[in-house]
């Protein structure tokens, strides 16, 4: 039993641990001198492809002009999301960055209480003070000082990430997640493209160490996409919402190896109580 739940559950470890690879290449890249808005143009591009090729070789569900608009919605909010997210990590180190980016679970529920799609116990309510504790620990502890530029802009993300679950869950429960992917993914490459041609913004990475990073980074977040689609199939949407939290944790070891950025004590202790606390919210809310 315990075997066959470790298989099943591969898809979204590998999926958190593909996202996590992506938030430091993307620290990679942009340290090559490669605009935030390069990086996301270039990478819609890869993963709308990438979708395109995977809903032709496979069966789609009935849509409808309901489900398109708010796919497209969703993915003008998402574009939203990633520049926020991608330029925190650029004004601080990536653990600091996806940690304060991932207080989207508490928002959401807090969103969904407040709107009456689902109610919140008194522990859910326990449990999203104790993380939001931990989250200031955290950034109060750190041994460098932040910019306040970034944490806003991972809020910021945070924020967007909520409306997006929130709008996700409302309207688009019974919906083919593949389409609503691909319609929002053409409209964050509309977005993207758009504007990078109207502000004739194109600076692509400086180094070739950078190239190959913004290549693979595309190719693990478009890989992640896949992998987030099947564990929801295997195990549920509910248990990969709580697999991606590996994502933060990840990230944190891979930026400390490959970036060689620092973790206080203090710090780590931050980090330990807020991704508890945030487990323990998914499960109890």
């Amino acid at each position: 039993m315990k075997f066959s739940f470790v298989v099943s559950s591969a898809p979204g470890i590998a999926a958190a641990i593909a996202l996590a690879i992506s938030d430091v290449l993307a620290k990679i890249i942009i340290e090559a001198h490669c605009g935030v808005l390069t990086m996301l143009s270039f990478r819609s591009v890869i993963g709308f492809v990438f979708l395109t090729v995977w809903l032709r070789l496979g069966p789609r569900a009935p849509t409808n002009a309901r489900i398109r608009w708010v796919s497209l919605g969703v993915g003008v909010v998402f574009a939203a999301l990633t520049f926020c997210l991608f330029k925190a990590i650029e004004a601080n180190d990536v653990a600091t960055a996806i940690l304060t980016y991932f207080v989207y679970p508490l928002l959401t529920g807090l969103v969904a209480s407040a709107s009456g799609l689902e109610r919140l116990s008194w522990r859910g309510v326990v449990c999203a003070l104790i993380a939001f504790l931990g989250l200031a620990v955290m950034i109060g502890a750190h041994p460098a000082g932040l910019a306040l530029a970034g944490i806003a802009y991972a809020l910021g993300a945070a924020g967007c990430r909520t409306a997006v679950l929130i709008a996700s869950r409302a309207f688009l429960a019974d919906a083919d997640a593949r389409l609503t992917t691909w319609y929002s993914v053409i409209a964050q490459l509309v977005i993207f493209v758009a504007v990078s041609a109207a502000t004739r913004t194109w600076n692509p990475p400086q180094t070739a160490g950078g190239w190959v990073a913004l290549v693979a980074m595309s190719l693990a977040t478009t890989a992640a996409i896949l992998l987030m689609f099947v564990s929801t199939i295997r195990i549920g949407p509910f248990r990969t919402a709580l697999i991606m939290n590996l994502e933060p944790f990840t990230a944190m070891v891979l930026s400390a190896l490959m970036l060689g950025e620092s973790v206080t004590l203090l710090e780590a202790a931050g980090s330990a109580v807020m991704l508890a606390a945030l487990l323990a919210f998914q499960l109890w809310k």
